[in-house]
C-alpha cells in the first residue's frame, strides 16, 4: 500500500476523533530514528529496529519500502512498545532494500518519515581468467551511526565463517586470489558501525571450479648443444588441466621477455631448440601456462645458457663464466671438460661458488694432439624439489695450441738424477716425431720414434765419451706443419 492510502486512513481517524472530542488533533509525532537494518543469515529476512519517537500519544508505527523517493507501506505496527520489524521476504538476497518507518498517534496524525537505511547487497564472482574471487557490495548509510569498516567474512564448503580482510568504510570491493578450487565459498559482508554495532549482507557463494592450473613448471637446463644451439627442458605439474604454454626468451639483463614459441598441447613435459640466438651472450628462458583467457597464470623459474670465456696470460690460461641461473634446486658443482684429443674429458671439479678458474699450459701441452685446446664448464644442480636434477654445458671456447720446441745444448749424464737424460722439450705432443743423435762423424748413437723417449748418453748400453754430439730432429706439429732442425748437445760428466 503507497503511503498516500494511509493518509486517507488517518484523515478518517482525524474525522472520527473531532466528532467525539470536537477538538482536533492535528500535531505530527516526533519521527522515529532507524536505527539499524541487518539481513538474518539462518532466514535472509531484512531485519530492522528503531528508536520509539519522543512524542507521548503515539500509538505505533509504520514501515516502508523506500525506493527512489518514496514510501510504499510494508506493515502498520499498532503498538508503540515494538520497535523492531522483520521484512519476511527474500528480497534482500537479490538486491539492496531500503527502508523507512514513521510514528502516528492516537489522533491519527503521521510524523514525517525516518532517515533511510539500505541491506548491504553483496554479489560473489569467480574471475577464471585472473584466478580471483571478486566480491562487490552497496554501502551502508552512515547516519545515524558512522561505517568504520567492513569486515570479509568467509566459509568453505558450509563451514564456520572466518575473516578473510577488513577494509575501511568508504571501500565496496575485495579481491582473493588465495582460495582452494573445486570447493564452495561463501562470503557475508559486516559493516562495523561506531558502538559496536553491525549490519550483516545477504550471503553470496560460488564454486570455485576452474581449469587446474599446473603447481609448478621446472626448467630443468638451458645447455648448450655441439651444433652451437641452446637446447632447452621443461617439466610440468602433472595433475594440471593446463595444455597451452608460451615460452619466452630475453637476452642480456635489460629489456623484457618476448615470446619466441607457441605450445598448444603439452603435457608433462616439453623438449625446444632454440636455434635462433647468439650463444656467446646470456639468453633468459621461461615457460608460461597459459590458461582459456590467454592469461600466464603458472610461470617457471628462469633458465639461462653458461657463456664461457678464456684469456691467455703467459703460460696460463684463464677461464670465467656466468653462473647458471636459476634452478629450483641450487648449483652443486661446476666440471671443466677439456678437449686436446678429440674427445671432451672431465678434468677439474670447481665449487659451485667459483666462476673463474685458471690452468697452466703446461700441464696440458703433452696431451694436446690436434691444432687447438677447447673447453666447456658442465654445471650440476641438487637439492630440486620436484626431483628433477639437471645439467648445463656451457658454450665452447678454444684457444689455438703452443707449438714450441726447445732443446737443451748440455746434459750430464752421471747417474746423479740431475740433468741425466737428453730430449727436445715440446709444447705438444707430435703427430710425428723422430730424434737422431750421431758423433761428429755422423756415426748413429741413438734414435727414436717416441717423443718420450730420451737419450741417457750411451751407445748400447755403455757410456759415450764427453764431447759434443750432432741431433736431429723431425717432427709434424698437431697443425700438420712439418719442422726439422739440428743443433749440438755437448756430454760432461761431472768429476767424481
Amino acid at each position: 500500500m503507497r503511503l498516500k492510502s494511509l493518509y486517507t486512513i488517518i484523515i478518517f481517524l482525524v474525522s472520527f476523533v473531532t466528532k467525539v472530542t470536537g477538538q482536533p488533533d492535528t500535531e505530527s509525532p516526533v519521527s522515529p530514528v532507524l536505527d539499524l537494518v541487518t539481513v538474518n543469515q539462518l532466514t535472509g529476512y531484512s531485519e530492522i529496529s528503531w528508536t520509539a519517537s519522543s512524542s507521548p500519544d503515539v500509538t505505533g508505527y509504520v514501515v516502508y519500502e523506500y525506493i527512489n523517493n518514496e514510501g510504499y507501506s510494508l506493515d502498520t505496527i499498532h503498538n508503540p512498545l515494538i520497535t523492531s520489524y522483520i521484512h519476511n521476504n527474500l528480497k534482500s538476497s537479490e538486491l539492496s532494500v531500503s527502508y523507512v518507518v514513521a510514528a502516528f498517534d492516537s489522533a491519527g496524525n503521521i510524523s514525517p518519515l525516518s532517515n533511510f537505511l539500505n541491506t548491504v547487497f553483496l554479489t560473489a564472482s569467480l574471475d577464471t581468467c585472473n584466478k580471483k574471487i571478486e566480491l562487490d557490495w552497496n554501502n551502508y548509510p552512515s547516519d545515524p551511526r558512522q561505517v568504520e569498516s567492513y569486515t570479509v567474512l568467509y566459509s568453505v564448503n558450509e563451514g564456520i565463517y572466518s575473516e578473510a580482510g577488513t577494509i575501511p568504510g568508504d571501500k565496496s570491493s575485495f579481491s582473493i586470489d588465495d582460495f582452494s578450487l573445486d570447493v564452495q565459498y561463501c562470503f557475508i559482508i559486516r559493516a562495523d558501525l561506531e558502538g559496536g554495532v553491525f549490519s550483516l549482507s545477504n550471503k553470496a557463494c560460488v564454486n570455485t571450479r576452474m581449469q587446474k592450473p599446473p603447481q609448478w613448471i621446472n626448467a630443468d637446463f638451458a645447455t648448450v648443444t655441439q651444433e652451437n644451439d641452446i637446447l632447452l627442458s621443461f617439466k610440468i605439474d602433472p595433475l594440471s588441466e593446463i595444455t597451452e604454454y608460451i615460452l619466452e626468451r630475453k637476452t642480456g639483463t635489460s629489456g623484457s621477455f618476448q615470446e619466441i614459441e607457441y605450445f598448444p598441447d603439452e603435457t608433462e613435459s616439453l623438449l625446444y631448440t632454440d636455434t635462433d640466438t647468439d650463444i656467446s651472450k646470456i639468453n633468459y628462458y621461461r615457460l608460461s601456462a597459459v590458461n582459456s583467457c590467454d592469461v600466464a597464470i603458472t610461470i617457471s623459474n628462469v633458465a639461462s645458457n653458461i657463456v664461457l670465456s678464456l684469456e691467455k696470460i703467459e703460460n696460463e690460461l684463464h677461464l670465467a663464466w656466468n653462473p647458471y641461473k636459476e634452478w629450483n634446486g641450487i648449483v652443486d658443482i661446476y666440471k671443466l671438460l677439456i678437449n686436446t684429443r678429440g674427445t671432451y674429458e672431465e678434468r677439474y671439479t670447481i665449487s659451485s661458488y667459483d666462476t673463474a678458474f685458471a690452468i697452466a699450459y703446461s700441464d696440458l701441452m703433452y696431451d694436446v694432439t690436434g691444432q687447438e685446446v677447447c673447453f666447456i664448464i658442465k654445471a650440476y644442480e641438487t637439492a630440486n624439489p620436484y626431483g628433477v636434477y639437471g645439467e648445463s654445458s656451457s658454450s665452447r671456447i678454444c684457444t689455438p695450441v703452443t707449438e714450441r720446441i726447445t732443446v737443451p745444448n748440455l746434459f750430464t749424464p752421471d747417474e746423479d738424477l740431475v740433468n741425466d737424460l737428453f730430449s727436445p722439450v715440446l709444447s705438444f705432443t707430435p703427430a710425428e716425431y723422430q730424434l737422431i743423435i750421431t758423433d761428429l762423424k755422423r756415426r748413429r748413437i741413438f734414435t727414436t720414434r717416441d717423443y718420450a723417449e730420451k737419450w741417457d748418453g750411451t751407445e748400447n748400453g755403455v757410456p759415450v765419451s764427453e764431447g759434443v754430439f750432432l741431433w736431429f730432429l723431425n717432427v709434424t706439429e698437431p697443425s700438420g706443419d712439418k719442422v726439422i732442425k739440428t743443433g749440438t748437445v755437448t756430454v760432461y760428466r761431472s768429476q767424481k
